[in-house]
């Protein structure tokens, strides 16, 4: 039988292999979870049958604290690469080269990258462009070439790694929450973001302020947060490229000015996965990116 040593056990399930490089690489049953869009009771199980099929063990420690043995950090990085590689192999096939799958931040995507996509695919209407959301804190998503987010400044010199817009960040409100709060955003109901918690605390040690006690109104994502301080309910720290247009038509303030961060936006390519329209797609990055102003100072009083 030609098929038979593929069936009869000598492999391990290519669906639990699938379910422990995704929980191994993003560091969380969850997040793994969400990739292979299966429940994380599903890759519990899976992880723990190849664990059974291998006959070691993969993960060690609390539940809440997993860690990589010897056995899965050997295991890990082969099967990324083979992964890889087979997404590649399958995307070459299917669509000849053209279509491009970016994974990116939701609030990134949502407040900068879809309300200019008209200009990407007008320049190129032959790259078919595929958009997913990239988790908060990941740097690869399953089948992307290439990942788009805010990365410390320190994983920019990866060559794998493209910055197209150095990051500066502002705490903003609208005009009525503005005058109501004296012109003084410390002083107005304070918006948060769960994907980005330390944002008020970075923006005030840029800013050489002082950040006083305060309430924070949580809100899941960042452009949830600015959304809100449009509608008037607080101040929220966000990212001056994200809200560009907003406070050139005066619809947010920010007297304290905007503060450059160490951080920037850019692109992360997966490791094989160049092409030519990926290519085109970092270039379009970066001189969109070039058209940003520069974020405004704070108003003096």
């Amino acid at each position: 039988m030609m098929f038979e040593n593929l069936t009869s056990g000598s492999l391990p399930s290519l669906n639990a292999l699938r379910a422990f490089e995704a929980m191994a690489r993003t560091g969380r049953v969850t997040l793994a979870a969400e990739e292979l869009h299966v429940t994380h009771s599903a890759v519990s199980r899976q992880v723990k049958a190849l664990e059974r099929s291998l006959g070691v063990r993969l993960f060690s420690g609390p539940k809440n604290r997993l860690e990589l043995t010897a056995a899965g950090r050997e295991l890990l990085p082969q099967l990324t690469e083979a992964f890889d590689q087979i997404a590649g192999a399958v995307r070459r096939v299917r669509i000849g080269g053209e279509d491009l799958h970016i994974a990116v931040n939701a609030s990134l995507s949502v407040k900068w990258l879809i309300p200019r996509l008209a200009g990407f695919q007008a320049a190129h209407p032959e790259i078919r462009l595929h958009l997913s959301e990239l988790s908060a804190h990941a740097t690869s998503h399953r089948g992307a070439q290439a990942v788009v987010r805010i990365m410390p400044l320190s994983r920019t010199s990866d060559p794998h790694c493209t910055a197209f817009i150095r990051n500066a960040l502002g705490a903003v409100m609208s005009p009525d929450m503005a005058e109501r709060c004296g012109n003084d955003p410390l002083r107005a109901p304070r918006l948060a973001a769960a994907t980005h918690p330390e944002a008020w605390p970075i923006f005030a040690e840029h800013a050489g302020i002082e950040l006083p006690p305060a309430n924070e109104r949580p809100f899941p994502h960042v452009h949830f947060a600015m959304d809100a301080a449009l509608a008037g309910l607080g101040a929220a720290v966000v990212s001056w490229p994200l809200c560009v247009h907003e406070v050139q038509q005066d619809q947010l303030v920010a007297p304290l000015g905007f503060v450059t961060s160490g951080s920037a936006f850019a692109i992360l390519t997966a490791p094989g996965a160049e092409s030519r329209a990926l290519d085109r797609f970092r270039a379009w990055l970066v001189a969109e990116g070039a058209k940003t102003p520069p974020p405004p100072a704070a108003i003096r009083g």
